[in-house]
């Protein structure tokens, strides 16, 4: 997308990506079709698109419109979804949300959103259906749920009643335990910033930073990078497997509950882990942060006697 707005009379191949999108949304361009030519019918199809979602109606495709035809022409499959922020927003997600909900999984408003409710269902929906649990939206999930379309197809996409508790994480231990996380290479840096990102899409306010070096004032310190770093006393250490690892929040526990200094100090070694993909990097970042919150939820628990 260039960065004026295109509008008639422009001519090219963004006037054809254009286009495209408005006959993917089945908005008639009269007999020219896609031409690359901003005219007659392509304004009248642009207005018509801004008229239907309530936006300025001035026949221009600047930021706004062009986002909108953007995730209106989003189909479930195009791309990976997971919980982040900025949330991912599209016609993809309301499918997901709408079949999700059709099928008893509660996602909470039919908003085209994913957020933290939409990740929830995910993951109830993947242990239903014995998938690996990370509320991550890749292949596996979107054949599984196409395979029950014909469950979820006709059915109105009305939110359950009864929505079911966020993850641990959001428990509000996120808010309240200030947790700094110190990559020591590029590839601990990604997965650091990734983890950041997911305590803040999960729980507004949450105290998760990454940092150069440990701060002071922190309930936790997470060392993230390939090796494991050189210390003169001892830490615990979680490694990561190269693949699925669906004990990968418990071992985080673990290594949490060793760790006999005040901040919590652990370090988590990727060793050979692909963190390569956006699948791969977000399943890393769910494993850890749950297990960070559930591990700090515990340290701070009083122990009744």
């Amino acid at each position: 997308m260039e960065s004026r707005p295109i509008r008639e009379g422009d001519r090219g191949p963004a006037v054809e990506d254009i286009q495209r999108r408005l006959l993917t949304l089945g908005i008639v361009l009269g007999g020219t079709g896609v031409d690359g030519v901003f005219l007659g019918a392509t304004l009248s199809a642009v207005r018509a698109f801004q008229r239907e979602l309530d936006l300025a109606e001035d026949g221009e495709v600047g930021p706004r419109t062009w986002s909108a035809l953007v995730d209106a022409t989003f189909s479930l499959g195009d791309r990976l979804l997971y919980l982040r922020r900025p949330y991912f927003h599209g016609a993809d997600v309301r499918t997901l949300q709408g079949a999700l909900n059709a099928l008893g999984f509660a996602c909470g408003e039919h908003d085209g959103i994913f957020g933290a409710f939409t990740e929830r269902a995910v993951s109830d929906f993947q242990t239903n259906t014995g998938l690996p649990d990370d509320g991550i939206v890749g292949m596996d999930t979107v054949r599984a749920i196409g395979s029950l379309r014909h469950v979820w197809a006709d059915k109105t996409p009305t939110t359950p009643s009864g929505l079911r508790a966020m993850p641990a994480r959001s428990a509000g231990v996120l808010a309240s335990s200030p947790v700094a996380i110190v990559p020591s290479d590029e590839d601990g840096r990604r997965l650091a910033e990734r983890v950041a990102n997911l305590a803040a899409a999960s729980w507004d306010g949450a105290l998760v930073t990454v940092a150069e070096t440990a701060p002071a004032g922190v309930a936790a310190i997470v060392r993230i990078g390939r090796e494991a770093p050189r210390t003169t006393t001892a830490m615990p250490v979680v490694r990561c497997c190269d693949g699925p690892d669906p004990t990968l929040a418990t071992r985080m526990v673990t290594a949490l509950n060793a760790a006999a200094c005040v901040p919590l100090d652990v370090a988590v070694v990727l060793g050979d882990a692909d963190v390569s993909g956006e699948h791969e990097l977000q399943h890393l970042a769910v494993g850890l942060l749950d297990g960070l919150c559930l591990g700090l939820d515990a340290a701070r628990r009083p122990v009744v006697s």
